[in-house]
Formats: structure tokens, sequence, C-alpha cells
């Protein structure tokens, strides 16, 4: 019974990865899948995009080359997620990132992320009388550090370490240990001066970041091994500044998951009995994903997601975004509408964002409000779009 309840809440944790699995077997699953949540609003309300965006707090998660770039000297980020709100109500993400800029074109961050599976009841039949075996709360976390570097006046480059932890052991059953392992991240980051477009001046972003590069983790069931969500994220974004008090950001942003794609698996007779990803390295995995598909380059550009995003930016003090993130229906059918708003109080940014399903597959944070802080702490007084592309 206990075995069953323990892939039972470690079928929940997959299940949070937003690839639900319910169009394919193909659908590509990973181990700790709560590393893909968006934890700050702002990006959420563009449609959880945030490679090729001006810096903030979060760049952490998306891109930690922007931190270069930032315009404060040094500011943290808090963020409180709830996360199947309609089911549960203890099952959340927790996200606290702190950035500290060390001259003009350096800069290191760090942030801690943790995700609660709730408390799991655990009973147990003996002699036809259920037999209460305790709580667990199965959780998991992530401890990172980040460093930046420009390499030019309008390009900078990062790499940052990550400490991954999953715990979704039973107390009782001394077999199952704690999973960890390491990941890495490098990301590139380009930021141009000002220049003209039609009437009015504009900036131009790109952003790459590969992420979560590391080892398998290991739950000791069986000897199985599960792959992290390495993911390569690429994007483009353009500000149209009308005036010193009006902008508009326009973003785009695509992701692959760098883990091979499930293949079918026959038994001794030949036999279909399903869906399993190959037993290779991460190294041997991240290369075969670019041509490992069934269905070919049809299927491989299946496994990309898009995302597009809308910021409109009033004075520096008041924002409204939008955003549409699309999946393939084979590959998980993630698809929603997202909105949100930002308020700037001089020292500290508020952001809220709402997500609203266009899919059949039912997301997690479908009819939640998200909030998310940032502090700015030596940089109280807003500044025009303009004068922060130029620092």
């Amino acid at each position: 019974m206990k075995r069953i309840q323990f892939f039972f809440f470690l079928s929940l944790a997959l299940i949070s990865s937003y690839s639900s699995g319910q169009n394919s077997n193909r659908v590509i699953n990973t181990a700790v899948p709560f590393l893909l949540i968006t934890p700050d609003a702002r990006s959420a309300g563009m449609g959880e995009l945030g490679v090729a965006t001006p810096a903030d707090a979060y760049s952490q998660q998306w891109n930690p080359a922007k931190y270069a770039f930032a315009s404060s000297e040094k500011g943290i980020g808090i963020s409180y997620t709830p996360y199947l709100s309609k089911l549960v109500d203890d099952i959340f993400l927790g996200n606290l990132t702190f950035y500290k800029k060390i001259s003009d074109r350096s800069s290191w961050a760090t942030s801690l992320k943790y995700f609660s599976l709730g408390d799991i009841q655990f009973n147990e039949l003996i002699g036809g009388s259920i037999v209460d075996q305790g709580q667990e709360r199965p959780t998991e976390l992530t401890v990172d550090l980040s460093y930046a570097l420009k390499l030019s006046e309008q390009f900078s480059m990062a790499v940052g370490g990550r400490y991954i932890r999953s715990d979704l052991k039973i107390a009782a059953d001394s077999d199952n240990s704690s999973a960890n392992t390491l990941g890495i991240d490098v990301a590139g980051f380009y930021q141009s001066n000002p220049f003209e477009m039609g009437n009015n001046n504009a900036i131009f972003r790109g952003g790459v970041n590969v992420s979560n590069i590391g080892p398998r983790l290991n739950y000791d069931i069986g000897g199985q091994k599960s792959f992290i969500p390495t993911n390569l994220k690429m994007g483009f974004g353009l500000d149209l500044l009308f005036d010193d008090q009006n902008s508009l950001g326009v973003y785009t942003e695509f992701n692959k998951l760098l883990v091979p794609t499930p293949v079918a698996v026959t038994n001794d007779k030949g036999e279909f009995i399903g869906y399993r990803q190959p037993d290779i390295d991460f190294l041997n995995g991240i290369f075969t994903s670019f041509s490992d598909a069934p269905g070919g380059l049809s299927e491989e550009l299946s496994e990309i997601t898009l995302a597009v995003g809308l910021e409109y930016l009033f004075q520096d003090v008041f924002s409204l975004r939008t955003g549409y993130f699309n999946e393939s229906q084979d590959k998980g059918s993630r698809r929603y509408l997202t909105l949100g708003a930002g308020f700037d109080l001089k020292f500290m940014d508020i952001d809220i964002s709402y997500l609203f399903s266009t899919s059949k597959v039912r997301n997690p944070l479908e009819n939640t409000i998200r909030f998310s802080l940032s502090l700015d702490l030596e940089n109280p007084v807003p500044q025009s779009s303009a004068e922060v592309a130029q620092q």
C-alpha cells in the first residue's frame, strides 16, 4: 500500500510539469518538473516568457546574463505560487532571489526555489482494518548561484550552478532516499542602444539560455534514473519608445526540452508494451534530443513551444501585460492566454497575473491569481526606458 501511495505522489509531481501526456504517449516527462514553473507574475502575465525581456530581479529563472544590464545595484525578488489550487490548498512554489552588481560590467545572483506537494496521509490495510501510518510532506528544492559579465557594451554572458534536491521518500521505507544532482546554466543576452524606428526610438533584445545541464536523478526505484529538465530557451524582444512616458514591449520565445523523446518498447515476443525514454547519459540525451523523434522532423518541431507577450509601460510606474503560450496537442497541449499588471512604488514593484486555459487539458494554474514582489535596494528613483538602456 505504501509503495502504491509513493507512486501516486511521484506521479503528482510529474503532473505539475504542465506536460500531462493526455494526448500522446510520447510526451516528454522529466523529474523535478517544478523547475519549469514560472515563479514571477511579471513573466507569467506575458505568456510565461523572459529570456529576452528587460532585466529584473527574477532574471535568474530566465536568463542570468540579463543581470549585467540591471538598472539597480542590487535587488530582491519574492514570490508565492499556489498550485492545483482548485483541488488542494497546500501545494505551492516559493521563490527567493537576490542579485548584486559587482561593477558596471559584472554581477552575481543567487536564488532558492522550494516546491511543496502538501501533506500526504498514509494508511495501510491490516487485518481488514485501515491503520493510520502518519503523514509525510514531499518537497523539492533548488539553490543556485550565477555570475554575469558584459563582453561588450551590448552583449553579456553568464554561467550558473544549481543544486537540486528531490525528497519524495516515505519515511518508513528506508530504501527510498532523497535524490540529488547538480545542474549548470549557460546564457547570453544582447541589448542594443536606442535606435530610430519610424517616428519612434526602439531597443532590440535577444537572449538564449541552456539551463539545467546535469546528471539524471536516481530515486532508487528499481535502479531507474530520471532526466532533469535540461531546456533551451531562445527569444527576441523589441521595445518601442513612443515618448518619455509611454513604451510598448513585444516579445517572443521558443523552448525545447533537451532530453530524449520516449520510444516504443516491446517484450521478448515483440509485443508493444508502452513508451519509455532510452537509458543513456544526460550528455548523449542533449545531443540526440534534436534528432531522435520517431516521427522525424515534424515531430521534432512539435516539441518546440512558442510564447508571445506584450507589455505596455506608462510613466515607468504602471504596466499592462498579456501573452499567449502554445504547445502541440501531441506534446502536452498546453495552450493558454495570460493577463497581468504591474505597479512600481519607487523602491518596490508589485506584479499580478492571471491565466485562462484555451486547451481541453486542464492547466494546474488555471483561474489562479499570482503575485510577486521585487525590492529595489539601491535605486529608489524610477528611470525611463531610454535611460535604463543607455546604462
